[in-house]
């Protein structure tokens, strides 16, 4: 994903090419990309987008490399600022263990031993029992928060007695009830020798409580209401969140008898408080959860960002806590432990106790008393219920967290402005200048005073890297003052600095170094903020041809720096405060109109902002944006020099033995490896003269010129639902999510969809058109051509549509192996203008491509750098994690058509690829014959868009592509799912026994990278097709997926310690198969015995469900159908909903041509049982063949579905494994066995022998 343009992208598999929604992409102002999923697989809390498509025939496949499951990093995301959501890791259902100690119970035995803890004594502490004196004060009520118009809950900012800080959100129609913890302390705050200690801390809050001792209890109460919990550790600040859906189990009563289950809510916090009140950090628990820390550290050995995130902070300063190992691993947590360390002993149990370290619980105990107080914490809470009755609530829940120290003052710059620490300036007043008459930024180096991160010694710098994967980038981080300042948060000088950089127009520095061919991207922003000091970043991923010439590109660099400053300083009143004024009409427009967004991700950025906004500016956030302040965008600017900043340069072939031409070189210096996650770098020093150079470019290419002003952005914001022939019909009663959309074209060619919104009223419009052709897949050269042709059109579209994507109107255009995507959105007022500037310039490109590269040079290029740019990313797929590896394996061998990594590759490189070379001409001719040849469109309107409107998006839609006769039902591509065979049919396959007593066919490969340590097994063990498992079969399924996760964590993560990445869950097909899996990802366990272990949990498992109560089966059907019917809360939602439905009719003949709008809505009615609330609309939906009445009846279909399907000496079951390269012998032994395919040529000659699933729908 190149720039963050949208909330919903279609993410396209960068090996295969195959399909799949990723939801909520997040883009700040820093123009950075964040990322956010949920990983608990098993919990019914899934994305809406997953929700829908996993119980649908649908070209995804869940088999990807894009699921996150179990095990998912819990240590923040490296380069990422304050205030952005990143990927968060959950902790889900842990083994039981109990003790009768808690935190307070171990100070009060230190403080008659040792008088006080830390800095606090046990008299500065409140017990669970005692209340702070005092009233609630209310900060701000809901009349007082600046609102966007689609904003419909109810806010209050409360403190409690104990003075924690608390957010209310009240939304009576919300499906989902959230809340979170933001703690100011993060891994800055480990003490020297305990390195990794706040994210250990982090997961040890999770194993129980004095007043909930059963470590699973917590995880437990979630899941009865659908719900999930995330954390993440971050250098300054810990982040703890969970969600439930509002269910009804009235048979849960709490401790005083009082009914709970009339609202999870109030259960669900009264056990998060308790992290915050009473942890008990079990001694017994500590061994376990250390090793799944260094499990997580192993992960990331392989993962250049992490290696490059921790050689930033090795090479600065020290004495500075951004020097600091975050992560964390067992001989760091342990002071010298050694994991692998036993006593010699005939007792294999005899574990040397910590590895011959010490236990980190007295420092656990130490960390949590000083930094986990209510003046350090902050919490937010969204519910359905009333403001008043969520303040009962939190008063009863959390008033009992301790007090603050006397004069204690957070570090946030709310509490710090406050308490005098900061002041705000005084409008018409003078800035604060030093002696030297400087500029004074009053947070730069204030929290960590007198250390600096980043001082002369670490800037000034080339530093050349060595990368895992190929891959070649350059990027130039400049130390300024932070973003959160009093005097920069104003006026924002950095907002516009970035936009200026980052700009892709003609003219701009993107444009120059893109149309050299020696670029791929370009990006600025904020590369590491922190409270004391931030780094800006341009980020610049190079081609081959780039690396080459370094030198020019970063001589080009402080060219458009010199031409950014030279406006700053000598126009003070001229373009730039005219871009300052536009970027705040875009900023004031997205404000205005931002719709709500999902509960959970609310309450875990709104607590954090607590500590940074005054409570009725939290909605607003850094969306509010002052006038410009030339001074202090001069003062900014000043940072910009290469005396401040670092050069990084990384590029595999930096490592090469042979003499460098560039001047720009550290080649001079030694390679040094960083002790923590061994990444291979050398530095040296700017000399002066190049320093001068780049400082005062003696010329400046002419081609470098400033933007011209924005024409796209919108004006007229007017809602065509509220025109008089619309305003007429318009019921104030009726749920306007109900309504589908109607056909309003329908013939051979194109049918479309429109509908207007009615329920968001934004003034925004989507406009998607899916054009399939046979053509795309037809061999391996076919969708190579139209995947490079895909990145040529990007990046040329770039410079005709950059500012409507910075305006606020997006276009994508994707290849997948079915069809071409065009997906135009944004304001409604400049989209028609946008589609037609798309759709046209594709035409006009292809033309233009047809006539060769002597024609168009610049074409040729960058035809050029996009196959080399496919190519690398395809080679790269080899060095993906194991798991992601066993999971293709195992895509490879299910489903057809499917062409093979290796095939991609063959027509790029190699003896076949030079004779007969890829060429810009055959690609466009590839090209033009799908998107412009025989097709049959499908095409969605939805918005802030009529009837008329729409029929002219038609018109345009068939104008340019729809020029040929359609294609027939039988000629639209079709891909299947095979079935595999069971033990009786291997059998008759191979002509001897299998390998493999317990499953039917192995699947084996070596992980490529010499430094993976892992091994991975994906247990695949398959049931039906969708159309015969029917809705019935389908829930069953899904209720199994829901209740197995957390069973399958509990056991062979946490008690059997195989890996950090564990999960269980329901896979999906192309060609409508389905399957459950155990996959798990191991660095102490071959792959044959976590292929045992595995199956003897799936064994386990099902005696589990056996002595579940009935009552148990009610509440994950519940569970999984309230996540199902979770309402679309964003515009964006309902467009990917009602698209999704479309597309799913596409494969499929005339008498399914109908997309089943509802289908989710039925799918969801299976799982009503007798004595549900259920509506009449719920009832008639639910077939009356169905055998699912009452919980009796749900718990004897699912243990007769599970032992067909999971238990049977038939079942289908098949193994993928994947060695470490230490293991490589054990794989080569298996090469040749009956039932073990150890290479795509095997898996071929299997399939030849496998028959498909059915592809009917089950609708």
């Amino acid at each position: 994903i190149s720039s963050g343009r949208s909330e919903c992208w279609l993410v396209v598999c960068k090996s295969c090419c195959h399909q799949l929604w990723m939801h909520r992409i997040y883009f700040q102002s820093s123009q950075k990309l964040f990322i956010q999923t949920t990983r608990n697989i098993s919990s019914t809390k899934y994305i809406k987008i997953q929700q829908k498509m996993r119980t649908s025939i649908s070209t995804t496949t869940f088999s990807h490399a894009f699921l996150l499951i179990g095990g998912a990093q819990s240590f923040a995301t490296p380069f990422h600022r304050r205030g952005d959501i990143i990927a968060r890791a959950n902790y889900a259902d842990r083994s039981s263990s109990t003790s009768s100690l808690s935190v307070l119970k171990d100070l009060a035995n230190e403080e008659k031993t040792n008088g006080s803890v830390g800095t606090t004594t046990l008299d500065d502490t409140t017990s669970s029992e005692t209340k702070p004196t005092g009233e609630t004060t209310v900060l701000a009520t809901d009349s007082q928060f600046i609102k966007s118009l689609p904003e419909k809950r109810s806010y209050r900012v409360i403190e409690l007695p104990n003075k924690l800080t608390v957010l209310l959100a009240s939304d009576p129609t919300t499906d989902v009830e959230a809340a979170s913890v933001h703690v100011r302390a993060g891994h800055f705050d480990d003490p020297a020798d305990r390195a990794g200690l706040a994210h250990f801390h982090e997961h040890m809050l999770f194993l129980g409580t004095e007043k909930y001792p059963k470590e699973e209890e917590y995880e437990e109460f979630l899941g009865k209401f659908g719900g999930m919990s995330n954390a993440y550790t971050d250098m300054e600040d810990t982040n703890y969140y969970f969600n439930v859906s509002p269910l009804e189990h009235s048979e849960d009563e709490d401790e005083e008898g009082s009914t709970v289950g009339g609202t999870a809510l109030t259960g669900a916090l009264d056990r998060f408080a308790q992290f915050f009140i009473a942890p008990l950090f079990d001694e017994s628990m500590l061994e376990r959860e250390l090793r799944a820390v260094n499990s997580e550290y192993l992960n990331g050995k392989t993962a250049d960002n992490w290696r490059n995130f921790q050689m930033l902070k090795h090479c600065t300063s020290h004495d500075h806590p951004f020097s600091k190992f975050g992560c964390g691993n067992y001989n760091t947590l342990t002071n010298g432990g050694d994991e692998n360390l036993k006593e010699e002993s005939d007792d294999d149990n005899n574990v040397e106790l910590f590895g011959g370290g010490s236990s980190p619980r007295e420092d656990l105990i130490k960390f949590w008393t000083e930094k986990y107080h209510a003046g350090n914490l902050r919490l937010c809470v969204v519910g359905r219920a009333s403001l008043d009755e969520l303040q009962t609530t939190v008063e009863r829940t959390f008033g009992p967290v301790r007090s603050p120290p006397a004069n204690f003052v957070a570090n946030g710059i709310v509490d710090q402005i406050k308490a005098g620490v900061f002041t705000i300036p005084i409008e018409g007043e003078k800035h604060l200048r030093d002696g030297n008459d400087d500029f004074v930024f009053q947070t730069e180096h204030s929290t960590y005073s007198p250390n600096v991160a980043f001082g002369p010694d670490q800037l000034g710098l080339i530093r050349e890297v060595v990368p895992l994967v190929e891959s070649r980038s350059l990027k130039i981080f400049s130390t300024v003052p932070p973003s959160a300042d009093p005097v920069l948060r104003d006026s924002q000088p950095f907002r516009v600095l970035s936009h200026l950089v980052g700009h892709e127009s003609p003219g701009s520095l993107h444009h120059l170094l893109n149309e050299e061919g020696w670029i791929n991207s370009l990006a600025s922003g904020t590369g590491i903020a922190t409270s004391d000091f931030e780094l800006t970043n341009i980020a610049i991923t190079l081609t081959p041809k780039g690396m080459r010439e370094r030198d020019q590109v970063l001589a080009k660099t402080w060219q458009w720096f010199a031409l950014i400053k030279d406006a700053v300083m000598n126009d003070p009143h001229g373009l730039v405060e005219q871009y300052h004024k536009e970027l705040k009409v875009i900023t004031d427009t997205s404000f205005k109109y931002r719709e709500m967004g999902d509960p959970t991700d609310f309450c875990s950025a709104a607590a954090e902002r607590l500590f940074d906004y005054e409570p009725q500016k939290i909605l607003l956030g850094g969306s509010e944006v002052g006038d410009y302040d030339v001074e202090v965008a001069q003062a900014f600017l000043e940072r910009l020099t290469p005396e401040n900043s670092l050069v990084v340069i990384t590029g595999p072939e930096l490592g090469e033995e042979k003499s460098e031409e560039s001047v720009v070189s550290a080649r001079d210096a030694s390679w040094e490896t960083e002790e923590r996650y061994g990444g291979k770098y050398r530095q040296i020093r700017v000399s002066d003269t190049l320093a001068e150079e780049w400082n005062h470019p003696t010329e400046i290419d002419p081609r470098l010129r400033l933007p011209g002003l924005n024409q796209f952005i919108p004006e007229d914001l007017s809602l065509r639902c509220d025109d008089p022939e619309h305003e007429a019909d318009f019921n104030p009663d009726f749920d306007y999510r109900k309504e589908h959309p109607k056909l309003l074209v329908d013939t051979p060619k194109l049918r479309m969809w429109h509908k207007m919104d009615r329920t968001f009223r934004v003034p925004k419009t989507s406009i998607r058109l899916q054009l399939t052709t046979p053509d795309i897949y037809r061999s391996p050269r076919s969708i190579t051509l139209n995947r490079i042709f895909q990145n040529v059109l990007s990046d040329d579209l770039n410079s005709y549509v950059y500012d409507a994507s910075v305006a606020g109107c997006n276009y994508r255009v994707t290849c997948v192996p079915s069809a071409y995507h065009v997906s135009v959105s944004g304001y409604s007022e400049k989209l028609p203008h946008l589609l037609d500037v798309v759709t046209s310039r594709i035409a006009s490109l292809i033309e233009e491509m047809k006539q060769g590269d002597e024609a168009h040079p610049v074409l040729a290029d960058i035809f050029q750098k996009s196959k080399e740019n496919l190519l690398r990313q395809t080679k790269n797929y080899i060095f993906e994690s194991p798991y992601e590896t066993g999971s293709y394996n195992i895509r490879m061998l299910l489903e057809t058509p499917v062409w093979h990594i290796n095939d991609y590759t063959a027509e790029m490189e190699g003896p076949d690829a030079e004779a007969e070379p890829l060429t810009m001409k055959e690609c466009a001719e590839v090209a033009e014959q799908c998107l412009f040849g025989r097709s049959k469109a499908v095409s969605l309107c939805i918005g802030n868009i009529d009837e008329k409107g729409s029929q002219e998006v038609a018109d345009v839609i068939s104008n340019h592509f729809l020029n040929k006769r359609p294609l027939i039902d039988d000629e639209i591509p079709t891909f299947r799912s095979l079935i595999m065979p069971n033990k009786a049919e291997a059998l008759k396959i191979f002509g001897s026994p299998t390998e493999a007593s317990e499953v039917s066919i192995v699947t084996e490969a070596v992980a490529h990278s010499e430094s993976e340590e892992n091994n991975a097994v994906e247990l695949f063990i398959q049931t039906a097709s969708s159309y015969e498992l029917g809705y019935e079969g389908l829930a069953i399924q899904e209720v199994i997926g829901s209740m197995a996760y957390n069973s399958a964590f509990n056991q062979l993560r946490t008690k059997e310690q195989l890996g950090y990445i564990v999960s269980a869950f329901v896979k999906k097909s192309t060609g409508g198969g389905n399957a459950f899996c155990v996959l798990v990802q191991s660095s102490n366990t071959l792959p044959p015995a976590i292929e045992e272990r595995c199956l003897r949990w799936v064994e386990q498992f099902r005696q589990e469900m056996e002595d579940m109560p009935e009552e148990r089966f009610a509440m994950e059907a519940a569970s999984v159908k309230a996540s199902l019917l979770e309402k679309d809360i964003k515009l964006s939602e309902e467009i990917s909903s009602l698209w999704g439905e479309i597309l799913v009719t596409v494969a499929h003949s005339e008498h399914f041509k109908n997309p089943v709008f509802d289908r989710v809505d039925k799918f969801a009615s299976y799982l009503t049982l007798d004595g549900d609330k259920e509506d009449d609309d719920e009832n008639e939906m639910k077939a009356s063949t169905s055998s699912i009445k009452t919980a009796a009846d749900l718990k004897k279909r699912v243990l007769e579905f599970y032992d067909h399907y999971f238990m049977s000496p038939d079942r289908r079951a098949v193994s993928s494994r994947v060695y470490n390269r230490k293991a490589k012998d054990l794989f080569d032994q298996n090469v040749g066995k009956p039932g073990v395919i150890s290479s795509y040529a095997d898996a071929r000659k299997l399939k030849q022998h496998l028959s498909s699933f059915p592809t009917a729908p089950y609708w």
